[in-house]
């Protein structure tokens, strides 16, 4: 085996690790994760962020929408809700028994799926619109993310990603009852810390680095710095203090 083929075997075998570790870290908050997500549906912030991706989406119905790290499914069922197909992925199994219970429960129809969002087992030009929720600073290669994510777009199709910049900053264990994030055990904080540090997109300063990426695949980019007034509605629910920035990435070729 030349040196090439070693170090393409142990960054490959390296990542793998990482996704594993990743998997049993959501796998561990689905729980009290979905009881989260259960609690924006039903209170201010379902509505408010419906309203947010009807503005944003082609006006017709019957949209093929991929959501991709679906996590509890809070997406997925407010875009079914609205009238469109809907398949939503998550690489935690955990995570997608939490996100078809809470469909059920809301009369929902969506076809979910456990994935890597990295490897979509989707063909070419397969979607109206791609779509995902704080899962890009969680990535192990978000740039190839990227790359499947344009290509199981349509041409005309629209990619919306909304994030922070959570690079530079150091999660700590909340005791605000009412704070997002006050379910998370210590020693979780402490993991998700160590997840967060090996990652390659905690050295990029965001959303300017998202917006270079998906400029160089040919898209056109909108970026909105934050949109965190207009979903995070929910006085009852404290949610962390960093700007929600919002990427609407429009494909208009056929470049993957």
């Amino acid at each position: 085996m030349n040196s090439n083929a070693k170090q393409q075997r142990t960054s490959y075998e390296k990542e793998e690790r990482l996704n594993r570790q990743i998997e049993a870290y959501w796998d561990e908050r689905s729980t009290d994760f979905s009881k989260l997500r259960q609690k924006e549906l039903n209170g201010p912030c379902a509505p408010a962020w419906q309203a947010y991706l009807k503005e944003k989406l082609p006006a017709e119905k019957n949209l093929k929408i991929l959501d991709i790290g679906t996590g509890a499914g809070f997406f997925a069922i407010l875009l079914s809700e609205l009238g469109h197909r809907v398949t939503g992925i998550d690489m935690s199994s955990d995570m997608l028994c939490q996100a078809k219970q809470n469909a059920l429960a809301m009369g929902c129809r969506i076809a979910f799926h456990k994935m890597n969002a990295q490897e979509l087992a989707f063909p070419d030009c397969h979607f109206d619109a791609v779509l995902s929720r704080n899962l890009t600073w969680t990535l192990p290669d978000t740039m190839e993310a990227y790359r499947e994510w344009n290509r199981v777009l349509k041409v005309g199709g629209l990619l919306l990603n909304f994030d922070s910049d959570y690079g530079l900053t150091t999660f700590s264990s909340k005791k605000d009852p009412t704070d997002v994030h006050a379910a998370i055990r210590p020693e979780l904080v402490t993991e998700c810390n160590a997840i967060k540090d090996k990652l390659l997109i905690s050295t990029h300063r965001r959303p300017q680095w998202d917006w270079e990426v998906l400029c160089r695949l040919g898209m056109e980019v909108v970026v909105e710095e934050n949109i965190a007034s207009r979903v995070r509605v929910d006085t009852e629910m404290h949610f962390d203090p960093l700007p929600l920035f919002s990427i609407l990435a429009y494909k208009h070729n056929h470049q993957a």
